[in-house]
């Protein structure tokens, strides 16, 4: 047997082994995902899913926590071409080394997340990026305790919801549906390069 006959043969066995497997995933429900790490791409991954949301015709929205003075591609491209399919809404004012001000930042949060529990709650939207509110979380400007019974008791069956940001809390990990890690390896930044249009924001 040659070489490419010997290849046939693997990938059928392959592809039977997988139809098989697929033929048991017959379940459906809206997850509950985090993208967390110190790797980039966690943030980028969850306006990707906003792509697929918007071409899928599903209606979606984004909270944004923290980097809200950040003058990013994402706003400018969903708020200026994409409105109407997706609601996007900004509540931090900045990094919390840039504010300088718990207090605000604390009610920044605050407020963010009754924006976010309004979008969960909406029976149109499928899908609800809740970006960098796991920065908020880890510095307890939000209570993760409220946060994970929300999304355990009162989310809709079928909704989706994404939380992104480093350092991800336990009950968050233990109660998502898919959690992915981001690592760094390497990163422009240790070696002085600033962060870039197009690449970081």
């Amino acid at each position: 047997m040659d070489d490419n006959s010997r290849h046939t043969e693997k990938m059928q066995k392959i592809k039977a082994a997988r139809d098989q497997m697929m033929e048991s995933k017959t379940g459906e429900k809206g997850l509950v995902i985090v993208h967390t790490g110190t790797g980039k791409g966690k943030s980028s991954s969850g306006f990707g899913m906003i792509m697929r949301c918007i071409a899928h015709e599903m209606p979606c929205a984004v909270v944004q926590f923290i980097k809200g003075s950040w003058k990013s591609g994402e706003v400018e491209f969903l708020r200026g071409r994409f409105a109407q399919e997706c609601q996007f809404v900004i509540s931090g004012e900045g990094f919390t080394w840039e504010t300088q001000d718990r207090a605000r930042d604390i009610t920044a949060a605050q407020a963010g997340w009754e924006a976010a529990k309004r979008f969960i709650l909406d029976p149109e939207i499928r899908f609800v990026l809740l970006d960098e509110i796991n920065i908020a979380l880890r510095n307890d400007y939000l209570d993760i305790d409220k946060v994970v019974a929300f999304l355990r008791d009162e989310k809709p069956e079928m909704t989706h919801v994404l939380l992104t940001g480093r350092n991800a809390k336990e009950p968050l990990i233990d109660l998502a549906d898919l959690v992915t890690e981001m690592t760094l390896i390497k990163h422009p930044f240790r070696s002085g390069i600033k962060a870039q249009k197009g690449i970081e924001f």
